[in-house]
């Protein structure tokens, strides 16, 4: 009998031990542990801005062309030369048009003679004339050979004066000072004006000073304004954040795939030459912007305490002023800067671990930070969520992301919300 009863006492210890382990590593739930994450307000700038995209190009690009036909005989610069007004640059083999140059003084010379003589002539039949040797109509005819001897003379002067012209314009020079962005011809090439001037070389002014051509969509424009703050960036440079300024928003709009987009212009300094014309930049217009403000995260705004924390923490009345709250964040948006400030409720922390919400005045936010007016000081601990840790989630081990995890367990990150149900 002693032998069953030992037995059976062996069967309901190991039994009771059994369950203890079961209890403890499958039922028993873990002790959760919370870190909540707070903020301190800080004094600095807020600001809203629309984005967009354009090229890069020069402040003033000039076209130079030629008005005379013929072959480019020599070209005295290349891509990028610097020039300077009044330089040559290239030459059209002036040739054929010496040649009609001469050919005209040659009429000319003829013309003058004819004219000589015509002048002789009027003269003698003017005295004829006078004394009655000769009719009416001789005279008459006399006097208008003379006048269309003097009308050629005129004719053939300024035809001489064109083709010296043109005998000019196979030099061709710089308009302005500036940098050799584009050579369209080479040396022997044709070129004809026959219909339209044909463009040589395009010259930039000067290329410390650039412009951004941005297409701000029609949804955004209406905020952009000259002399507003811009900032842009390259992709040559894409640790760099170039600044620059409206300087004009064209009214004419562009269309493509329904999309309506105004050009707008961007005036950026330049003088380290890191930009190139045609770069495509990625820009910020900054539509508002407050300086020296108090600010906090947007999140805060939105933070409630759960009943994870309740377990944790004293929590006071839904406000510190006493008047009840309906557990909202921000009561309404504010949409135009620092006017019809908005009320919201933050969530604070004391060095006594007690958590109590106070009631605060809005104004500007641009979805990450928003502007405080009143309610906050500078040594307020404002949360803005919490992470929950467990001693499973302090190990060291690795954990595959594609396993599937257990809810409660691990570090949760519950930022803004409070992470419990609402």
């Amino acid at each position: 009998m002693k032998t069953k009863n030992k037995k059976w006492l062996i069967w309901i210890i190991g039994g009771l031990i059994a369950a203890g382990a079961i209890w403890y590593f499958f039922i028993k739930e873990e002790e959760v542990k919370i870190r909540l994450e707070t903020v301190k307000p800080s004094m600095g700038e807020i600001s809203n801005s629309i984005t967009a995209t354009g090229t890069i190009q020069p402040v003033d690009t000039v076209a130079v062309g030629t008005q005379v036909s013929g072959i480019i005989k020599n070209l005295y610069v290349d891509f990028n030369s610097q020039v300077k007004k009044g330089q040559l640059l290239a030459t059209v083999d002036p040739e054929l048009l010496h040649d009609q140059m001469l050919q005209i003084n040659a009429n000319l010379q003829s013309a003058k003679s004819n004219l000589a003589y015509n002048v002789t002539n009027f003269d003698r039949q003017n005295q004829l004339y006078k004394v009655g040797a000769i009719s009416k109509a001789d005279y008459d005819n006399a006097f208008n050979q003379y006048n269309a001897a003097k009308a050629q003379v005129g004719s053939v002067s300024a035809q001489l004066a064109a083709a010296n012209k043109n005998l000019s314009l196979t030099n061709i020079y710089s308009p302005i000072d500036g940098t050799i962005l584009n050579r369209n011809v080479s040396e022997g090439q044709t070129v004809a004006s026959s219909f339209s001037t044909p463009t040589l070389f395009s010259i930039a002014k000067d290329l410390s000073k650039m412009q951004v051509r941005a297409s701000v969509d029609e949804a955004d424009i209406g905020n952009v304004k000259v002399g507003q703050k811009a900032t842009f960036t390259v992709d040559a440079f894409p640790d760099m954040t170039f600044k620059g300024e409206v300087s004009e928003v064209r009214l004419h709009p562009t269309v493509s795939s329904n999309v309506v987009n105004y050009t707008t212009i961007i005036n950026a300094d330049n003088s380290s030459l890191k930009l190139k014309p045609g770069m495509t930049a990625n820009i910020a217009i900054y539509t508002t912007i407050l300086e020296n403000v108090m600010k906090i995260p947007v999140a805060a705004t939105s933070f409630r305490p759960d009943s994870i924390i309740a377990k944790k923490y004293k929590i006071n009345s839904p406000f510190a002023n006493g008047k009840k709250g309906n557990g909202k964040g921000r009561q309404k948006k504010n949409t135009e800067g620092t006017k019809n400030k908005s009320e919201a409720g933050v969530w604070i922390i004391s060095k006594d671990s007690i958590i109590s919400r106070k009631r605060i005045k809005t104004g500007m936010d641009n979805d990450t930070e928003i502007q405080v007016v009143s309610g906050l000081t500078a040594n307020d601990n404002v949360i803005t969520g919490y992470k929950t840790l467990s001693k499973k989630s302090s190990g060291n081990a690795a954990k595959s992301p594609f396993l599937p995890q257990r809810s409660g367990r691990g570090g949760n990150n519950n930022s803004g919300g409070g992470g419990g149900p609402r």
